[in-house]
């Protein structure tokens, strides 16, 4: 069973997105079980009607950390899926991935990223931006964001996510993990990610922080001060 785990925060014009996405799937896969979880750090918007409206499973979050946690709690899959709520899973995702995840017998995996868009700029950008450098580091240095695919015996072995840390936890978790189990990026599919964040705080400022991010974990550690004050929730 597939255990899928969405941390949420006033995401109503999101989620939707995500939700019918992951609902179109179980059209073209009827036999694969899965649940969807939302862990909700307090929204204020139609976020849970919206969950509720799609039978999703709903529990309390607070940062991400926080809600991949308390879902991971409740979730009754051997394989975890945590999601970011402003992504679009593309056709054929779990028959890709899951076929992927076992013939090359990872314990953990993550995904390159597209823009939801078509625009070949913000293309060009993700590429630039985010999918070159993680494979360029993979097998040094592991990064993933917005989605993660995970064993649950992994997951616990590892303790869960850093809920001290204040950014880029995700990234901390993975590099974590790796020394209990296989860890790679997924080749055959990539997930849709909204380019909101970089949209917001522009791309090369965006890119220039996480480089900045980048350097604090290599010779610092783990980022559990709020040094580049990330709000969950804020975009």
């Amino acid at each position: 069973m597939l255990s899928i785990i969405i941390p949420t925060l006033n995401e109503e014009n999101y989620l939707p997105l995500l939700l019918k996405s992951i609902k179109r799937q179980n059209r073209e896969l009827g036999f694969l079980l899965y649940e969807v979880i939302i862990a909700d750090g307090g929204s204020n918007d139609k976020t849970l009607e919206i969950a509720k409206n799609f039978g999703c499973q709903i529990t309390k979050g607070n940062s991400p950390a926080q809600g991949r946690n308390e879902g991971a709690k409740i979730a009754q899959g051997d394989l975890l899926l945590f999601l970011d709520a402003d992504i679009i899973l593309p056709e054929k995702f779990f028959e890709k991935v899951l076929k992927e995840f076992k013939e090359r017998n990872l314990g953990i995996a993550t995904f390159f990223l597209q823009p939801h868009s078509n625009k070949k700029s913000q293309k060009f950008l993700f590429e630039i931006f985010y999918n070159f450098p993680i494979r360029l580091s993979e097998k040094i240095f592991a990064h993933a964001s917005q989605a993660i695919l995970i064993k649950k015996e992994l997951f616990e072995k590892v303790g869960g996510f850093d809920e001290k840390i204040k950014f880029a936890e995700d990234h901390c978790f993975v590099r974590k993990a790796k020394k209990f189990g296989k860890f790679e990026i997924i080749k055959s599919v990539k997930i849709l990610s909204s380019p909101r964040r970089f949209e917001k705080d522009g791309w090369l400022k965006t890119y220039f922080k996480y480089i900045l991010a980048e350097i604090h974990m290599i010779f610092l550690g783990d980022i559990k001060r709020e040094i580049f004050k990330y709000k969950f929730g804020n975009f």
